[in-house]
């Protein structure tokens, strides 16, 4: 058995065959899914799911729409019948599912409150327009337009079939947005019978009337037509132009728009009788139309090249009118087989490439800059659709003129405020892309990015891997920012960095008081919660403002000494034998010098310090400087325990002292400080240091010291002070 060698005449026809088995047989799974979902289920409409899921699935084949959308208006009813639609879709069918369904329900759902919402009539024409809006915002999928195409379209035959009333705002939101989007995507197939239908919801009588009159002559009319069609198509042919001659069909809506337009009866209509001549190429073209005035006397002023100057939606062809042989008018459309394709089935035809993929067709592998086709086909398709959304009245303008709508360079389109900039785009597209823009590219030339954007624009952003906003977007005369939403994600990220500064100094203060008090061992959380506040990082945020003294959390770790029970004060006078000359200590307690003693930790008093004392719970007095904070603080919430103090005369005494000492941070410098305090024979007990990273690094170093007077340690700290790098040296 002979077979045809690889790549020879028989391998494509195969391949091809194999590619729409497998789409056929995705549309069948997609059936079979759907299916036991879909059956017996009503729609809002009334219309049975399953039988609407059919019918949008024939009416996409119909204009040659991919088998994939097919498979997919299965799995998008489906999805309102399922817990979790996309997930499901997306287990079972792929990912490209499930977001067409997500998108498609999520649009169904933004529209069916649209109609819902109760507004007057002046209100109706906003309404109508934000559906318009809706579906704009949504092409990004245009998947997803062409299933709402679609399914509208089911809708309406659904009640033309079931003689059911469509409801009003249904009708006319299909004849103002439906119809006028098929129109802007080309597909002519859908947009003729979407305004027949809502014309004949909207407007019965007029619909009615008409068609009654057409059908009154119908069969004179057909017969007048077939018989100039056999005649020009035979003609053609003896001029050697092979050419396929149709008889147009009649849209009513058409007719009854040029009858109100220009004033004319139905006879006068021109679109009564019509004719369309397809053809091979487009020099053939011409020749038709060269021939068809030499037969027939043309119309003045009724020629029309749409093939030298295609519509804004790529439609092409040669329109004229002419007196046919009974000396009624007749128009004719010329265009090639690809022309009426294209007007037939608009974007729906070549945005199949996009479903196939790489593959291509028969499992033939796309040119290298097949992806850049696709795009360039997107672009010019949604160029279309941000056309569409400028072709509104004066007064509509006046509503929607706020919005702009620029590309992605993959083609997705994004809305934004009229007169925003690069990096709103940014910001809208992604917040971190935001942050991080450093520059901009409109339509591939580089901008400043304070450059107003216009609709249709493609913007390309170019960013840091890392980095923040410059202060500069924030003011108001550089014009970098237009959209509030883009301003407060500037803002948000700079008091974030400023809170991040603030915790940081918060928790700096905090955990060098801890080291004061020997409490590092504490977790900061429970001292946070203690101190009633949600977090560590809460405390130390209003810490670092100044908004929170260090005294309460001084207070927290130590706590007010018990009051002593007056029968232990008078029991201790009562067994303490009196005592003269210095008691423990050597401090001299004035009328009472027999009570126990000690010395503050808070600010550990030394001669020849002024002192107080202060009858505690317990401990005796405890003696303080007289400049101690604390000590004033509890000298006025309880001034009858506060006692006159005195040193004693007694001589030779060590008194523990704090020392702080602030300084640049720089190596040997506590070996400097160190070797004063050796020098004067001073005993450090304990130090601790601590250093900054932050502007001026600076180190912060606490001694604890045993002096026999403060006097003495005054003298040290004046000569610690003269150390090259240190600012500050002082007792705490």
């Amino acid at each position: 058995m002979k077979t045809a060698p690889q790549g020879g005449p028989s391998a494509p026809i195969v391949a091809l065959d194999f590619v729409q088995a497998v789409d056929a047989a995705e549309v069948q799974r997609a059936r079979a899914f759907a299916e036991p979902l879909l059956a017996g289920q009503p729609l809002d409409t009334g219309e049975e799911a399953l039988a609407h899921a059919d019918g949008v699935a024939a009416i996409l084949a119909a204009i040659g729409a991919a088998p994939a959308l097919q498979a997919a208006s299965y799995l998008v009813y489906a999805g309102d019948f399922l817990n979790k639609p996309e997930e499901i879709v997306a287990k079972a069918f792929g990912e490209s599912y499930a977001s067409l369904v997500t998108h498609t329900r999520k649009l169904v759902q933004i529209q069916r409150a649209a109609r819902a919402a109760k507004v007057g009539e002046e209100q109706r024409a906003t309404q109508t327009e934000r559906v318009r809006k809706m579906l704009l915002a949504f092409s990004h999928d245009l998947r997803v337009v062409l299933l709402r195409l679609a399914s509208r379209l089911q809708t309406l035959r659904y009640f033309a079939a079931s003689k059911t009333a469509c409801p009003r705002e249904l009708a006319a939101e299909s004849q103002q947005v439906f119809a006028p989007l098929a129109n802007r995507l080309g597909i002519w197939q859908i947009k003729w019978e979407l305004e027949d239908l809502s014309f004949r919801f909207l407007q019965p009588d007029e619909y009615r009337g008409i068609a009654r009159a057409l059908h009154e002559k119908r069969v004179e009319r057909e017969q007048r037509i077939e018989t100039v069609r056999q005649m020009l198509e035979a003609d053609l042919a003896g001029q050697g132009i092979s050419a396929e001659v149709q008889g147009r069909p009649k849209h009513l809506y058409s007719i009854w728009k040029k009858m109100q337009g220009k004033g004319l009866d139905l006879e006068r209509v021109f679109d009564l009788r019509a004719l369309r001549v397809i053809v091979a190429g487009v020099p053939e073209c011409y020749a038709v139309l060269s021939r068809l005035h030499e037969l027939y006397r043309p119309v003045a002023g009724e020629f029309d090249d749409y093939i030298a100057r295609p519509k804004p939606n790529g439609y092409q062809s040669l329109h004229t009118v002419v007196l046919g042989p009974d000396g009624k008018a007749m128009e004719v459309q010329i265009r090639t087989r690809a022309m009426h394709e294209h007007a037939e089935h608009g974007v729906a035809a070549h945005w199949a490439y996009k479903e196939a993929g790489a593959r291509g067709y028969a499992g033939v592998t796309a040119a290298g800059d097949f992806e850049e086709q696709v795009a360039q086909a997107r672009r010019a398709v949604l160029h279309q659709l941000l056309a569409w959304e400028r072709d509104t009245t004066a007064s509509e303008a006046a509503l929607f003129d706020d919005r702009i709508y620029v590309f992605t360079p993959q083609a997705s389109i994004v809305e934004l405020s009229a007169g925003a900039t690069p990096i709103d785009f940014a910001y809208a597209v992604h917040t971190n892309l935001g942050h991080r823009c450093r520059g901009a590219k409109i339509d591939g030339a580089m901008v400043p990015l304070n450059t107003k954007l216009k609709s249709g624009q493609t913007v390309e952003i170019t960013a840091l891997k890392e980095g923040g906003p410059s202060l500069d977007w924030l003011n108001a005369e550089l014009g970098y920012l237009q959209s509030p939403r883009s301003r407060s994600k500037v803002r948000a990220w700079f008091n974030a960095l400023q809170q991040a500064e603030t915790v940081a100094k918060g928790r700096e203060l905090v955990e060098k008081l801890l080291q004061r008090e020997g409490k590092t061992a504490m977790r900061l959380e429970e001292l946070a919660a203690r101190l009633g506040f949600k977090n560590a990082d809460a405390l130390f945020e209003v810490v670092g403002k100044d908004e929170y003294s260090l005294r309460n959390i001084e207070l927290l770790l130590r706590p007010p000494e018990p009051e002593p029970d007056a029968d232990e004060w008078l029991a201790q006078r009562r067994t303490r034998p009196v005592q003269s000359g210095v008691p423990k200590g050597g401090v001299l307690v004035v009328g009472i010098d027999s009570l126990l003693t000690s010395l503050a930790r808070c600010c550990r008093p030394a001669p020849p310090d002024a002192i107080g004392g202060y009858v505690t719970r317990g401990k005796g007095v405890a003696i303080h400087r007289s400049d101690c904070s604390n000590f004033r603080e509890i000298s006025q919430r309880s001034p009858e325990r506060v006692i006159a103090v005195a040193w004693g005369e007694g001589k030779g005494g060590l008194y523990a002292a704090d020392v702080l000492v602030e300084g640049s941070d720089r190596p040997g410098l506590l070996r400097d400080v160190l070797e004063i305090f050796a020098k004067e024979k001073l005993n450090v007990t304990a130090v601790n240091t601590q250093s900054v990273k932050a502007g001026n690094d600076t180190a912060w170093m606490s001694f604890t010291v045993e002096v026999t007077d403060s006097a003495k340690l005054s003298q040290v700290l004046r000569s610690v002070a003269q150390i090259p790098g240190v600012r500050a040296a002082r007792r705490k």
